[in-house]
């Protein structure tokens, strides 16, 4: 039995690191709004020391049937014990639960079996759990908190049927993605994370901010047509709805604050925001649009694409939302860290559009639209678990529970929705 539990760990799949930094969000008056979240400024992802093959392709439902088989033989060998609960555990500390957190590692790879079971909460402990937290979608601290401790104690059991359940997700993208098109973009709504690959080699990885809980980002699979700068945003009538008239009846001057002209559809005329009844949803028969600037909740970029529920992915207008675990804060659309490398690559096959033109238009405040010469194709995907081909097995949360297998979720986005 233990020659075959030292078969198991060797098997064991190790994860990666991920270089992040964790931001607190700003607080503003209206924090829950489209477009009024203040964020502090993070860094932008890169792929130092990261693989450069994509997190999703068409090889990745071999590697997932490959994850399944190994996890199942965790499964027959008993699992992975329980680590307790009992505050956070970082490097330099003493605890009978580090001997726990040791095994619960060593089980899956992150730890290798040469570092022994002790109390001590070493480097190699704190280099675990960063692996660890790195391919379950948490800001990699090296910290076991409680975002943490809930991921390390779902059940092998559980791991297996939500790798099963995914497979099946894998098994339906298209094939080859990208299409006749050497170059896509893959965003994977649970993980609110964006790849842009060139054939079978990620250009770049950015986080992104994706929707809440009650106002969740579809499933799609478009092409990217439209690059606008410094667009207006004309404000969705779910935001009129569920924001903007509470926030009128509480602030009136609101609207002039923001730089939001009311419009009547019908006729295109203004209409002084006065001769609406705000006690009332009259307010939906209008159109909202705001200015171009620093105020716009679209920042300094539109990515345009086709979209039955009219969603697209845009620049905001301050950024540390981008630091934490829990990047659920839109109404739909998804927001894009370091936006101006991703223009400029989607933009790179578009002859009137040379990297200085991006520069100065993002720069310029002019109103500008520049059409991709070749539109790339876009798929928003739903995937919670799979495997890389450097036998490394991701998790993410469900966190719109299409799962049905009860994974713990982060706390903050449920008390969002209960909230919402």
């Amino acid at each position: 039995m233990a020659a075959s539990r030292r078969g198991v760990l060797k098997a064991g799949i190790a994860g990666v690191t991920a270089l992040a930094a964790t931001a607190s969000k700003a607080q503003t008056l209206l924090a829950q709004t489209e477009w009024t979240e203040g964020f502090d400024v993070s860094a932008p992802a890169d792929l130092s020391g990261q693989s450069t093959r994509p997190s999703l392709s068409g090889q990745s439902g071999f590697y997932t049937e490959q994850a399944i088989s190994q996890y199942s033989s965790i499964a027959m060998q008993g699992g992975w014990p329980q680590v307790p609960a009992g505050g956070t555990l970082r490097v330099g500390m003493e605890s009978p639960t580090v001997a726990a957190l040791r095994q619960r590692l060593m089980i899956t790879g992150d730890l290798d079996q040469s570092a022994g079971i002790s109390t001590a909460y070493d480097t190699f402990v704190d280099g675990a759990v960063r692996r660890f937290q790195a391919r379950h979608g948490i800001i990699a601290t090296g910290a076991v908190d409680d975002a943490t401790l809930r991921q390390l104690n779902v059940p092998v059991e559980t791991r297996i049927q939500q790798l099963q359940l995914n497979l099946i997700r894998l098994q339906t993208l298209p094939n080859p993605l990208g299409g006749n098109s050497d170059r896509y973009v893959m965003v994977n709504v649970p993980g609110a994370e964006i790849e842009t690959i060139d054939g079978d080699t990620v250009h770049s990885r950015h986080r992104g901010v994706v929707g809440k809980i009650d106002r969740q980002t579809p499933l799609l699979n478009t092409k990217i047509t439209v690059i606008r700068f410094f667009p207006y945003w004309t404000v969705p009538k779910s935001i009129i709805l569920k924001d903007l008239i509470p926030q009128m009846q509480k602030d009136p001057a609101y609207l002039d604050r923001q730089k939001i002209h009311v419009f009547d559809p019908r006729s295109g005329t203004e209409v002084a925001w006065q001769s609406i009844d705000w006690r009332t949803d009259q307010a939906v028969n209008y159109m909202f649009r705001q200015e171009p600037g620093e105020l716009n909740s679209m920042g300094t970029v539109k990515i345009d694409f086709p979209s039955p529920e009219g969603v697209y992915m845009h620049d905001t207008p301050s950024k540390g939302l981008f630091g934490g675990n829990d990047r659920f804060n839109s109404s739909g659309c998804v927001r894009v860290q370091n936006v101006r490398e991703y223009v400029y690559w989607i933009l790179k096959n578009t002859p009137d559009w040379p990297k200085d033109r991006i520069t100065e238009a993002l720069t310029s405040g002019e109103r500008v639209d520049a059409p991709v010469a070749d539109p790339v194709p876009l798929y928003f995907q739903y995937i919670t678990a799979w495997a890389t081909p450097n036998n490394t097995v991701e998790f993410r949360d469900d966190i719109y529970q299409r799962d049905g297998l009860g994974v713990p979720s982060l706390p903050e986005a449920q008390s969002q929705a209960q909230a919402g």
